[in-house]
């Protein structure tokens, strides 16, 4: 018989949106909202570690860049992609991060591994609605659930369309989307209709879909390039990226 681990609560917070968790099994913590639902997780013996296939995904989106400089996260949560990619990604020198619940960045930096970088810059509130005033930058990263799922940007039009619009020339913005049951991405004609059928999808086993978007109609995947950047930051990750490469699609 396997182990079984007990499970601690390290904190528990009530806010206006609800109960937010840190909980700790093992080498393992998460962060959860309401009722158990599981919102990040961090290995404790290296906080750099992405444990989802969805955030290595979503770090594939930041290697479609050659060498990207800014990045904006809508939604934080554990901050765990967001530590990721300031510790493997040297060229980025300015990051800034949207979160809604201004208590979830305090235990991300307390219990889950986030750094207190200097680079990393953390204002809290609505993505909606602070999106106009972050500057423009080569990676925008969405990912902003509740305890029920997605908010209501990952549908929005306008929004989705200002996030592209907010890119760099060369960026690419990286959509933690929610799944449908056929395997496609929720608000599937939606998406394909407002970035022309121009973006690339990965599927992953959580049950999401990433889409890679690109700033500019124009603007080509280049996967001999993106398939040597990942290759050569294997080593450095501890695992590789390849399987999740090997699925990426052109927009359904």
């Amino acid at each position: 018989m396997s182990e079984v681990r007990d499970e601690r609560v390290l904190a528990e917070v009530h806010d206006e949106f609800g109960v937010i968790r840190v909980l700790e099994v093992g080498d393992y913590r998460f962060l959860e909202f309401g009722e158990a639902i599981e919102q990040s997780c961090t290995f404790t013996r290296d906080p750099n570690w992405l444990e989802y296939d969805y955030t290595r995904a979503m770090l594939i989106g930041a290697l479609c860049h050659e060498a990207p400089e800014t990045a904006l996260f809508l939604g934080l949560g554990a901050g765990s992609l967001t530590q990721a990619c300031l510790h493997f990604l040297p060229s980025l020198d300015d990051v800034e991060a949207i979160e809604l619940r201004p208590d979830v960045p305090r235990l991300a930096m307390q219990y889950m591994g986030l750094k207190d970088d200097p680079r990393l810059y953390i204002r809290t509130g609505d993505a909606l609605e602070l999106l106009g005033s972050a500057e423009s930058s080569d990676l925008i990263f969405v990912d902003l659930y509740t305890d029920t799922g997605p908010a209501a940007g990952h549908l929005a039009w306008r929004f989705l369309e200002n996030c592209q619009k907010r890119l760099n020339p060369g960026g690419w913005l990286i959509i933690n989307q929610w799944g449908t049951d056929d395997g496609r991405p929720l608000g599937a004609a939606l998406l394909r209709g407002l970035y022309h059928r121009h973006y690339w999808e990965i599927p992953v086993k959580e049950g999401n879909v990433i889409l890679l978007v690109p700033a500019d109609i124009d603007q080509p995947m280049q996967m001999d390039q993106l398939t040597a950047r990942a290759a050569a930051l294997a080593p450095q990750l501890g695992y590789s990226l390849q399987s999740l490469l090997d699925v990426m699609r052109p927009a359904s």
